[in-house]
């Protein structure tokens, strides 16, 4: 008979949980001083017996980190229900247009979609679009006017060939009148294709293109097929 009620059934703990790991780990610690304590009891001298408090101290820090667990179990499990809850009410933004920050955009039906803003006038400045193996595929001017600036590329590459649909990033690069670098912020847009969760953290999927939803600053109704 086990002392703890949430430790009675070890086939029952689920180590795929990190409260879980935590529960199996208790269970086998107190085993371990179960077993040393039964050790001590039978060797013990009968004129000097073990002092009862000390054993019962450590087995009230069992019981303590015992309940620990189980409330951090019930917080696992909320948790899950809610990242599943906020899994299932992104079903509503498939099909539509999201814009989000960052420098990862899709090309689909042969364009992609993407703005920088420039805090103040640039010297000068120029857009790079890399593939998703790193390697560029086209360049060209950038303004450079302050502000923010919109470009919608026609995936057509150095080359003059279609670039296939798929992940690319821009960088846009912009120098100051002194020659240094500024900063530049980038949006890229583009058709949620899927949702999902790992570890916590909930994403919108744009194609290959993994979005935060921290990132996302708007969202548009895909615009229709003719």
């Amino acid at each position: 008979m086990a002392l703890f009620g949430g430790l009675s059934d070890v086939a029952s703990i689920d180590t795929s949980t990190k409260a879980g790991q935590s529960q199996q780990k208790l269970q086998d610690d107190l085993n371990q001083f179960l077993n040393l304590l039964v050790a001590q009891l039978q060797n013990q001298d009968p004129l000097e017996p073990l002092d009862a408090n000390e054993f019962t101290s450590q087995l009230v820090q069992f019981a303590s980190v015992e309940q620990q667990i189980q409330q951090n179990a019930h917080l696992e499990k909320m948790l899950n229900l809610q990242q599943t809850s906020q899994v299932g009410s992104m079903v509503n933004y498939l099909g539509t247009v999201i814009e989000s920050l960052g420098q990862d955009f899709a090309v689909e039906n042969g364009t992609g979609k993407f703005t920088y803003t420039l805090d103040a006038s640039a010297r000068e400045g120029t857009i790079t679009i890399r593939n998703a193996s790193g390697l560029t595929v086209w360049n060209g001017s950038a303004e450079t006017e302050a502000g923010q600036h919109t470009f919608v590329w026609d995936g057509v590459m150095n080359n003059g060939q279609q670039a296939p649909d798929g992940a690319y990033q821009v960088i846009v690069s912009a120098q100051d009148n002194f020659g240094d670098l500024m900063d530049v912020k980038h949006t890229v847009f583009g058709r949620v294709t899927g949702a999902g969760a790992e570890g916590g953290n909930v994403t919108l999927n744009m194609g290959d293109i993994e979005v935060d939803m921290d990132d996302i600053l708007a969202v548009q109704e895909a615009p229709s097929v003719q």
